[in-house]
């Protein structure tokens, strides 16, 4: 299938490449236009906007930011929305509300378009390898038909039921890595405190069972106070929002995630929002007396 996709972001444009340079007929459009320029050099057609992408494809891919952002792409609320979205399939990998995700199923599905959530794990990192960690909900039959279109840029996928049982999924899974991450960073904000050697701290870590991809990765930006964006500060508090969103909704105690709430919002307040998640040590540290 000819395949659309809109959003080039930290994460939309390695995995968009990753879809071009698999051999993949991609049109593409950023709002940005100079994020295009790679995709078109590896092959890529560029769209003079969100209309021809939808013309030209028979399955797009939504990389966006936001719902707003979502919304304007395809022109949701308007007559062109039906034109856009009727007979393709919308495959939307962005990190949303599970109750927008569903309420834009249904218009979608009733507009004559197909609707598949495809929400990922992993950051910058594993988006460049092609290593992405897929969630799927939708309909059987829609879930099969765009799984190949995502072999280039995951390396595992899950069927996660009906919409919005993807995102859901997504958000157990981040409230594990940024409780974990900012406990990473607490261990290395102590071990400063009390004079250790951070060098000396991941080494250890790194021979002991905790170790993992995600553990080394924000260790080593944690030695080397190199917060070079993977994952930023300003999505995590988003996704934060999201989930004790999520978990309040559902009735379900979230004491953990409350408490990296207020850090990664205090983490945006000191300036580091654009900054990898493992600045929220700034806030720790800032805390400290």
């Amino acid at each position: 299938m000819k395949t659309g996709f809109v959003g080039l972001g930290v994460m939309g444009r390695p995995m968009a490449l990753n879809l071009v340079r698999s051999g993949m007929p991609t049109v593409v459009w950023n709002r940005t236009r100079e994020r295009c320029g790679p995709l078109v050099a590896a092959g890529a057609q560029e769209a003079d906007g969100p209309a021809a992408v939808f013309e030209a494809a028979d399955a797009v891919v939504l990389m966006l930011a936001d719902e707003a952002a979502v919304d304007a792409v395809l022109a949701r609320g308007t007559a062109e929305f039906a034109r856009r979205v009727a007979g393709r399939t919308l495959v939307h990998m962005g990190t949303v509300s599970a109750a927008y995700s569903a309420a834009l199923h249904d218009d979608v599905t009733a507009a004559g378009g197909a609707y598949v959530e495809a929400p990922v794990s992993g950051s910058r990192g594993p988006a460049e390898a092609g290593e992405l960690v897929a969630m799927l909900a939708g309909r059987d039959a829609d879930v099969e038909r765009v799984r190949p279109l995502l072999a280039p840029m995951c390396r595992e996928t899950f069927d996660c039921g009906a919409v919005p049982g993807a995102l859901l999924m997504k958000f157990a899974v981040n409230l594990y890595l940024i409780t974990m991450v900012t406990g990473l960073a607490e261990a290395f904000a102590f071990a400063g405190r009390r004079g250790l050697d951070p060098g000396l701290l991941a080494d250890v870590l790194d021979a002991g069972p905790m170790a993992s991809s995600v553990s080394r990765a924000k260790a080593r930006k944690l030695v080397e106070e190199d917060f070079t964006v993977q994952a930023a500060v300003a999505d995590v508090l988003k996704n934060n929002r999201l989930i004790a969103q999520a978990a309040r909704e559902a009735g379900a105690a979230s004491p953990l995630l409350d408490a990296c709430l207020a850090l990664y919002g205090e983490t945006v307040g000191l300036g580091h929002g654009g900054a990898d998640m493992a600045a929220v040590v700034r806030a720790i540290r800032a805390r400290s007396r």
